[in-house]
């Protein structure tokens, strides 16, 4: 991990910045109430479409496998992947991690493949409806997310890719987040063939979440587990919900962070972007420094 007193331009937002709610036109589309399977199905506002909740899952999509391509390979997708009906934003920061374990160099070049995939295959299924990919931003939001969660000091510096283990933390920043967005936009698509391909995409989500919480169990770093736990404290206040869970938690290892019925959880569009955008206070949005592309943004 970096050390906290390394100096940096950079300026923080305060966790209360952080913690503001998005106003940045985002849209709510709720989500079911966790009483089990009586809980109402929450509606899709009106004019989204399902192109329109594929893109946003694109979007999360190109941010994840720019971070797994990049700490593998050292490079991200290619030109004729990442473009669509708007401009194509570029990615800023990352590099390939020096990984000195095997098995996480082995789990983390499967899951850039999943990833790298997944943008194929949505971009596939959308077609000419496919925005393009927005810019993205690795080289301050690591910084800016680590020190609002307490990793790092005021000027200290975060960066996933100095490192095997800084780059499982980082790892663990994405994972959770894309299962519990997938969760809880699944109930809000309306064609079938689109909802099954949805669903196929949370489990494999799902799995990679796993595997990185349980690397960071097994890790002989104690210390990842605790830091893996301040993102999920910070995680689940810019969500304003209760819908977190660190992967060790009185002792105990958490693979699946569930409510009280053992079910994932599920967040509405705002509350991703809460959490991808920094809560909406800071100055440039954190991993997308211009936004996410398309409808929900």
């Amino acid at each position: 991990m970096t050390d906290d007193k390394a100096q940096t331009t950079l300026t923080a937002p305060s966790r209360r910045n952080l913690l503001q709610t998005a106003g940045m036109g985002a849209l709510a589309l709720g989500t079911a109430a966790a009483t089990g399977i009586a809980a109402t199905v929450p509606a899709r506002a009106a004019g989204v479409t399902d192109a329109d909740i594929l893109n946003f899952a694109l979007n999360l999509e190109y941010l994840e496998a720019e971070f797994y391509l990049r700490a593998t390979t050292g490079q991200g997708l290619m030109p004729n992947e990442i473009t669509g009906e708007c401009p194509v934003g570029p990615t800023t920061g990352g590099s390939m991690v020096n990984f000195t374990d095997h098995r996480l160099m082995l789990a983390a070049q499967d899951i850039a493949k999943d990833e790298h995939t997944h943008v194929t295959f949505l971009r596939a299924a959308l077609g000419s409806a496919a925005v393009a990919k927005p810019q993205i931003d690795f080289a301050t939001s690591f910084t800016t997310l680590a020190r609002a969660a307490g990793i790092v000091g005021p000027t200290g510096v975060f960066n996933p890719f100095a490192d095997q283990n800084s780059f499982l933390i980082g790892a663990y920043v994405f994972e959770d987040v894309g299962v519990t967005a997938y969760h809880g936009a699944a109930p809000l698509i309306v064609n079938k063939a689109y909802l099954s391909a949805a669903a196929g995409i949370l489990a494999v989500e799902a799995y990679h979440a796993g595997e990185i919480r349980s690397l960071i169990q097994r890790s002989p770093n104690a210390a990842l587990a605790g830091y893996a736990a301040k993102v999920s404290a910070l995680r689940a206040a810019l969500s304003g919900a209760n819908d977190d869970m660190g992967p060790v938690m009185d002792g105990e290892f958490v693979i699946a962070p569930t409510d009280s019925n053992s079910i994932a959880f599920a967040r509405t569009t705002t509350q991703v972007l809460n959490i991808v955008y920094g809560g909406g206070a800071a100055s440039n949005h954190l991993f997308f420094p211009f936004q996410m592309n398309g409808a929900i943004r």
